[in-house]
């Protein structure tokens, strides 16, 4: 979308005088314009509520939206698929495999790449499950439930070793991010009734949760 020229002079608070840390906002510092390469200012367009980059000679709006990770709980045989982290953020530690969704897919496609890639599975997905909101770091966790298709896996580039665990010997204290946690944590209290749902949750930053202790 662009900002009409002739309005450019018409763009309200600008980011230095909003007292906003764009950083610490959780919000990307874009420099240049993704359209003509020009300098761009942090301001609120008009009509709008939010501050946005704006193009100060095209008038281009950047806008910016919450990246989607997109992943599955996937089970062999009563055992669940997890991997071990290659990669930062949070290296050797165990997680679901699950990854950003790329254009040109769904979601379901989504968690079905991601498991192939990392945990070198094919699986067959069931239905969505859970979906964790964490909006301090301007994502949208969504994870699908499914099964593998045969019993072979193998670690990805991503991942230093992949596994199929039963419940009691699932790693907690290993486990990589809260999402996993809690995603894992309903599984199982969904399996063991027999009825599955799907569930929603927001996740606060750990300065939030601390402040509240």
């Amino acid at each position: 979308m662009c900002f009409p020229g002739a309005r450019l002079g018409q763009a309200q608070l600008r980011g230095d005088k909003l007292g906003i840390n764009l950083k610490q906002a959780g919000i990307s510092v874009i420099r240049y314009c993704n359209q003509c390469g020009s300098d761009v200012f942090f301001a609120i367009p008009v009509g709008d509520s939010l501050p946005r980059h704006i193009c100060n000679t095209c008038g281009h709006i950047h806008y910016e939206n919450p990246r989607l990770v997109v992943g599955c709980v996937a089970e062999f045989e009563g055992r669940i698929l997890l991997c071990k982290r290659a990669i930062e953020p949070r290296l050797g530690f165990w997680t679901l495999p699950a990854g950003f969704m790329e254009n040109g897919e769904t979601t379901a496609q989504a968690a079905s790449r991601e498991t192939l890639e990392e945990a070198g599975a094919r699986i067959l997905i069931d239905a969505p499950f859970a979906m964790v909101s964490i909006a301090h770091i301007n994502q949208v966790h969504l994870f699908y439930r499914g099964r593998l298709a045969s019993p072979e896996y193998s670690a990805g580039e991503e991942s230093l070793e992949v596994n199929l665990f039963l419940a009691e010997d699932i790693p907690w204290s290993d486990l990589s991010f809260r999402s996993v946690a809690l995603c894992l944590e309903q599984y199982l209290v969904d399996r063991s009734s027999g009825q599955y749902s799907f569930h929603e949750t927001a996740l606060a930053s750990p300065e939030i949760q601390s402040s509240n202790r």
